[in-house]
């Protein structure tokens, strides 16, 4: 059973930092892609960032720049650095462990997911 974690969502003000913070476990972690997603109230989620298990990584483009995702493979752990936040970054933030290697920004290829962990941006 594997089994997302997230955490280090709240509350920043606009141009802010946050790290978002996803702890995995019930598989070799190294061997497959993870990626981020997010949920604005009223939206579809949309995809964020991934990486993949050689470390090749995808960004959407309305965070390029500003959020970096990173994985720590020894803590079994997948990081979502963000910087320079603003209002339309508020959303729920998903884990999502994907079933092959590679970063791809589909959610179809994750089958698994985490509860979520709430950011907002205000103004």
């Amino acid at each position: 059973q594997v089994q997302l974690v997230e955490s280090g969502g709240g509350l920043v003000q606009t141009g802010g930092s946050l790290r978002l913070s996803c702890l995995a476990s019930g598989r070799t972690f190294s061997m497959f892609a993870m990626g981020w997603f997010r949920q604005a109230p009223g939206k579809e989620r949309e995809f964020v960032a991934a990486i993949g298990w050689g470390d090749g990584v995808n960004y959407a483009d309305s965070v390029k720049g500003r959020f970096t995702i990173s994985r720590d493979n020894a803590k079994n752990t997948v990081y979502l650095e963000m910087n320079n936040l603003k209002p339309e970054d508020t959303a729920v933030y998903y884990c999502a462990g994907g079933r092959r290697g590679g970063a791809t920004m589909n959610n179809l290829d994750y089958p698994y997911w985490g509860q979520g962990t709430l950011v907002t941006v205000s103004s």
